[in-house]
């Protein structure tokens, strides 16, 4: 696990535009991952980042990089709170939420719909994409916008340039500790 691949796949969330990012990442084995989450935790959790393992199968693992704040406060929300007890989640704490969605993730290939609530998407689009409104679509970046078209669009140019940014200065050799956002 790269700094180079975290920065790629979480600049927003290590920027603090957004609540989390997730992404596959290969590791000889399950040891060599928490290790590398360990280490990943050591160095951010302090700036109000988390790593965590959501599902881990033949040497791959899909990992959860978010900000445990923002999320709190995210499924407070009351569309994003409505969605997730519906589907059965315990709402009592993020941590819970997180939980289950580990579980949903271990039990089936495909993805919950309702992932896109633990990564900071508005709970509206969120929705829109459980209900397949295909015909109020409104555009398609970072996830699938059925609300605030224009809102959107500015927040995945925030995100493009962050990232184009954040990827320049790890080329240039500052580390994720240093471009990490505390919160």
């Amino acid at each position: 696990m790269s700094e180079e691949m975290i920065v790629k796949n979480c600049s927003p969330t290590l920027a603090g535009l957004k609540t989390a990012s997730m992404f596959s990442c290969s590791f000889g084995d399950k040891s060599e991952m928490v290790k590398a989450l360990c280490s990943f935790n050591r160095l951010l959790s302090k700036k109000g980042v988390r790593a965590v393992p959501l599902r881990y199968r033949n040497g791959k693992a899909l990992i959860y990089i978010y900000r445990p704040k923002k999320l709190s406060f995210d499924l407070t929300d009351d569309t994003a709170h409505r969605v997730l007890s519906e589907r059965g989640y315990d709402v009592s704490s993020p941590q819970r939420c997180i939980v289950e969605l580990v579980k949903r993730l271990n039990r089936k290939d495909d993805f919950p719909h309702e992932i896109g609530l633990f990564l900071g998407y508005p709970p509206l689009d969120v929705v829109g994409f459980i209900e397949n409104r295909k015909d109020e679509l409104k555009c398609t970046g970072y996830f699938k916008v059925y609300s605030d078209k224009e809102k959107a669009e500015k927040l995945f140019a925030q995100y493009k340039k962050c990232t184009d940014v954040y990827s320049a200065l790890v080329k240039k050799g500052r580390g994720i500790e240093r471009l990490t956002v505390a919160s």
